[in-house]
């Protein structure tokens, strides 16, 4: 048990024991308990059957929901087709049928990031293509035809019926400069440039659509900002022509991340905003005053990196679903707006996104501390699962519980996180050894360490490993106020969060202070750097597509973070001297740990240049160096076969660095200086 100053939470499924009170146990079960015994073995070499080819071989992930007639569509990746998603749908009887073949890649790449890339209508469905960014008609029995011009990328669409067309967020790559961020119309039927409904704002999102069709409305923000700082809400009405007039900003009681406004079905504007700290939901009277649903500290939804998110849906007109993150847990909730009265539906679900209403029932996409996930539909006081991809079978004695800790940080501030201790019921260290500790450090920097069921933590539990997902300041879940508070702090506070988060699960006998490793990617793989640079905490570092030179990444990067670092550094060129005082590549004198690194080469947020520098300047110094690149990927690894590669060369890297034997026949690690190791 944690105690001294730390608040713990045990997050996991109680374990029940059924004992049967009169019988007894037959000799031969007895026989064959004695022959089972537990291996001693160091830490780290423990065997496990969680393979990385079990993590990632046969992993499928789920995506959108739409409702469309009696049909509910859904986007779901599969490894067989290298991790490409198509379009699945679910008929009225819970059948599943393939819709768009995982080969065709559905995905956009507005903002770069994407979402929402498809529209379902009737039994035809309106596509992006990932491989050229064309917006697609697929319908049956017909060729599929690309509506929108090359050099166009369309998402997060909606149905005008009336009008006869579908109400795009478009992002023009045709020009130089930045991409042109606007409101397109396109038509249903012909290929064509659409027509624009509205432009003139830096970034769109998020078109929502009354019942009668009557009305439109919208989400626009401008540099600096992120969808996460201020955004506006914009309401247009449409005719029975297809023209949209009277474009209006509703009167907001205060700035603040507006996002995902709805029209409930009484044509009530909803949306969530966090006017008081928290994301909550509010509404648009019929007199125009703004009216706030929920008062709750906590957060429905979360940062809009990607489009289409929905983290509400109306099961009715007195009856809304959502989710709520609050104090590192999430609930799923229902609430009536008119009187405010609202109950959890469930506690037992670690993510629950893409709430969506559907033939008068509220669906989503969820998933639990255990392997169990899929979609979901929302019955009566509970749930029910009504679609769950292929799951690889776990055996829960191999399951890590994770556990919530609140800790003391730099200034006095609270951070947070989950931990998970080594977990194998086949072995068992040393009584008086301490398992090497994974420090994990999620992107964004907003993003949320989650508590649901994940193979890649697991695959480290299960050997001998102790893991600790930091929510360090800057993640969501806590708050606005927490959010911000990396503002101006980046590469400083989340660096001081996870070196004090080290150092006491060290105080707490939870890790061995001698094989402290960090690992990260993107924002977290800058901080995995910048931790090993400034602090000496650390014995050794992973870094996936991570930032060494923070001032080449504000010349180089996308038009959707060109001036993100504005709020997490300073103005640039304004503060060139502090973009170069935080940069770990001109801070090498501090960086002695081993350091493996991972590339995608057609990374276009994180460019390749970012890793390779540092790799050569530190082969260069004689730092053990490895440097893995990717061809064929980005942002983030969609190839299941790269996923495994790289999960277990880091392992064979952990191995050299910390003098353990991993089990299992690894790749070879390309550790440039490896002979300076005193292992």
């Amino acid at each position: 048990m944690i105690t001294i100053g730390a608040v713990v939470r045990f997050v996991g499924l109680t374990t029940v024991v059924l004992l049967s009170g009169c019988s007894k146990v037959p000799e031969q079960t007895k026989a064959d308990e004695a022959k089972t015994t537990v291996k001693v073995a160091q830490y780290g070499s423990w065997q496990s059957p969680l393979t990385a080819s079990a993590v990632y071989g046969a992993h499928t992930s789920i995506g959108e929901l739409q409702s469309s007639g009696e049909m509910l569509y859904f986007i779901q990746s599969e490894p067989a087709a290298q991790g490409q998603s198509g379009i699945k749908r679910l008929d009225r009887n819970d059948t599943v049928a393939d819709v768009v073949d995982a080969e065709f890649g559905v995905g956009s790449r507005v903002h770069e990031y994407g979402g929402a890339p498809f529209l379902a209508i009737g039994s035809s469905v309106f596509a992006t293509k990932r491989a050229d960014q064309r917006f697609y008609r697929i319908a049956p029995n017909q060729p599929q035809v690309a509506l929108t011009p090359v050099g166009t990328r369309q998402a997060d669409c909606v149905f005008f019926s009336k009008g006869s067309r579908i109400i795009c967020v478009r992002e023009d790559h045709r020009a130089e400069g930045e991409a042109k961020a606007s409101l397109v119309a396109i038509n249903l039927n012909q290929p064509g440039e659409g027509d624009v409904y509205a432009d003139g704002h830096d970034f769109f999102s998020s078109p929502a659509i009354n019942q009668a069709n009557t009305q439109l409305a919208w989400i626009t923000w401008d540099h600096p900002n992120m969808p996460w700082d201020n955004t506006q809400l914009w309401l247009g009405d449409l005719d029975k022509k297809g023209a949209i007039a009277n474009i209006r900003q509703p009167q907001m009681p205060g700035s603040g991340a507006i996002m995902q406004p709805q029209f409930s079905p009484d044509g009530t504007l909803y949306f969530i905003a966090d006017f008081d700290n928290w994301w909550n939901l509010y509404r648009i009277k019929a007199d125009g005053k703004v009216e706030q649903v929920t008062h709750l500290h906590g957060e429905i939804g979360g940062p809009a990196w990607v489009l289409g998110l929905h983290a509400y849906a109306f099961e009715n007109d007195h009856s809304i679903i959502f989710n709520l993150h609050h104090e590192g847990r999430l609930d799923l909730m229902r609430i009536d707006p008119d009187s405010g009265v609202s109950e959890a539906l469930a506690t037992d679900f670690a993510s629950v996104n893409q709430l969506i209403s559907h033939q008068g029932r509220v669906y989503f996409v969820g998933a639990k501390e255990t392997p169990e996930r899929g979609i979901y539909r929302v019955a009566g006081r509970g749930t029910e699962l009504v679609y769950t991809p292929e799951i690889a079978p776990v055996d829960p004695a191999y399951i890590a519980k994770p556990q919530s800790i609140s800790f003391t940080t730099a200034g006095r501030k609270t951070a947070y996180g989950l931990y998970y201790p080594p977990t194998n019921p086949q072995f068992r260290a040393k009584a008086d050894s301490l398992p090497p500790l994974l420090m994990m450090l999620h992107g964004g920097p907003t993003a949320e360490a989650s508590s649901a069921y994940s193979g890649a933590i697991q695959f480290w539990t299960s050997r001998g490993f102790a893991v600790f997902n930091l929510n360090y300041r800057g993640s969501t879940g806590y708050g606005r106020e927490f959010r911000r508070s990396l503002y101006g702090e980046w590469g400083i506070a989340d660096v001081e969060d996870a070196v004090h988060a080290a150092e006491y699960l060290v105080a707490q006998k939870l890790a061995d202070p001698q094989q402290l490793a960090i690992r990260g990617g993107s924002a977290g793989g800058f901080s995995v750097l910048a931790s090993l640079a400034f602090h000496d905490t650390f014995k050794a570092g992973t870094s996936y597509y991570g930032i060494s030179d923070i001032e080449v990444l504000a010349k180089e990067t996308h038009k959707f973070e060109s001036r993100y670092l504005d709020q997490l550094i300073g103005p640039y060129p304004e503060q060139q001297q502090t973009y170069h005082d935080r940069s770990p590549l001109y801070h090498l004198d501090g960086l002695n740990e081993p350091l493996l690194l991972f590339q995608g080469l057609d990374d276009k947020v994180v460019p390749p240049n970012q890793s390779e520098m540092i790799y050569n300047a530190l082969v260069e110094k004689g730092v053990p160096t490895a440097f893995i690149p990717f061809e064929g990927e980005g942002h983030g690894f969609r190839k299941p076969q790269n996923n495994e590669l790289a999960l277990e060369t880091e392992l064979a890297f952990y191995g050299k660095v910390f003098g353990f034997t991993p089990a299992g026949d690894l790749p070879p690690v390309p550790l440039k200086n490896a002979a300076v190791l005193p292992h």
